[in-house]
């Protein structure tokens, strides 16, 4: 019996969870992402996450606004979120379709994802919380 490869995958750096999106995934397969990710960020404690799109030769409108709803779902539930390797026709592509990360930081790859969590992401008396200068 062989085992499917991994869709996604979501691993943990200290408050950060760092999520890779392997292959395209369809309507069921992000919602099932979003799920994923939403619930480890409560689990883990997750100040910050990096949303790494770069296998992604496309994005669709339903792939857009899903990153979009994701990244805000993070916000709400206390992390700040980054998509990171969005490849230069994708980009093309979405802009010339109408369709964007809203006000969600991008960032051209992990290592900048990274730079940008440290710098927006404080730590308080009360523990890890998002910069409010954003």
């Amino acid at each position: 019996m062989t085992a499917e490869p991994a869709l996604f995958s979501i691993l943990r750096q200290g408050s950060y969870l760092i999520v890779s999106i392997h292959t395209a995934l369809d309507d069921s397969q992000l919602i099932r992402f979003q799920e994923d990710l939403i619930a480890g960020i409560g689990r883990h404690r997750a100040r910050g996450v990096i949303i790494d799109v770069a296998a992604l030769d496309v994005i669709d409108s339903f792939g857009s606004l899903t990153l979009r709803n994701t990244a805000e779902m993070a916000r709400l539930r206390g992390a700040l979120a980054v998509i990171v390797g969005i490849q230069a026709d994708v980009a093309s592509t979405m802009v010339s379709l109408g369709m964007g990360t809203g006000s969600v930081y991008t960032a051209l790859d992990l290592e900048e994802g990274m730079e940008y969590l440290d710098e927006h992401v404080t730590r308080s008396a009360g523990g890890w919380a998002a910069d409010a200068r954003r």
